[in-house]
């Protein structure tokens, strides 16, 4: 698979009058996504913390492109933040279809203890909250991850990434545990799950913590997919049908479904 954020993932115009908001999205796998969606016909906002200009660059690329595109500055884990952010989008469109939920870390330095589980569980699921009223019957919500944290329950990672990991399993379960609500409002949910992705900075921290890892990795499962290349399983995962599982695996994930833990 070759896929770079400028080529054509959807058809163009599919997502006409749909409307978008992906967290996380001023850089890496989120700006990759909106370029997709937008390229479709939605109209995107780019959710950023305290990058604006680099958000703002992205909406001009996009806008030149032919697309739509705001800005929707806000700290996930500041509740008073993400109900402003929902507000302008409010403001703006009335309402929302599309949520992706991606921005995520963890292993950033100068954090407190705590800061993974704020921002990997706590905040996704206020975020979810938030953003509730404004989806209808029909929308989706698009939760991503990685395989190191969809099966930490049951296959080691790198020391260096089990905060991590825990964590965001932690708001994986949280999200999954509001399915029923959701498919009683009609509104569609998935997870997409990757192994660790070539240039995101979750996988440049690793390396440095780890010297060798995302090679080591690379090794074991064969080729590890580029920012932009799942990016696009992201967008078709807005659209496409829902698994029966509500899990997208993205890349190999036959060594963690087969694992088998070595017995001492």
């Amino acid at each position: 698979m070759s896929t770079d954020a400028s080529a054509p993932v959807l058809p163009a115009g599919s997502l006409a009058g749909k409307r978008a908001l992906i967290t996380g999205s001023s850089r890496g796998i989120g700006a990759d996504t909106a370029k997709y969606l937008a390229a479709a016909g939605a109209s995107v906002a780019i959710n950023y913390r305290n990058k604006e200009v680099r958000a703002l660059k992205l909406i001009a690329e996009i806008e030149d492109a032919g697309g739509t595109a705001i800005a929707v500055g806000g700290d996930l884990t500041d509740p008073e933040s993400v109900a402003g952010m929902f507000r302008t989008v409010e403001e703006a469109w009335g309402g929302l279809d599309i949520l992706v939920l991606n921005a995520s870390g963890g292993m950033e330095t100068g954090m407190e203890d705590d800061y993974a589980m704020k921002l990997n569980r706590d905040a996704q699921v206020n975020v979810l909250e938030t953003a509730l009223p404004l989806l209808g019957a029909g929308s989706r919500i698009v939760f991503v991850t990685s395989h190191q944290a969809h099966f930490i329950n049951t296959v080691p990672t790198m020391p260096e990434y089990v905060k991590v990991a825990k964590s965001k399993r932690a708001g994986e379960d949280a999200l999954r545990a509001r399915i029923p609500e959701l498919d009683e409002k009609g509104i569609g949910f998935v997870v997409v799950s990757g192994d660790m992705i070539e240039g995101t900075i979750t996988a440049t921290l690793l390396d440095r913590a780890r010297p060798g890892a995302i090679h080591a990795r690379r090794e074991e499962a064969g080729r590890l997919y580029s920012v932009a290349e799942f990016a696009a399983e992201v967008a078709h995962a807005v659209v496409d049908p829902l698994p029966e599982d509500r899990i997208r695996y993205v890349g190999d994930v036959s060594g963690f479904l087969d694992y088998k833990p070595t017995r001492e």
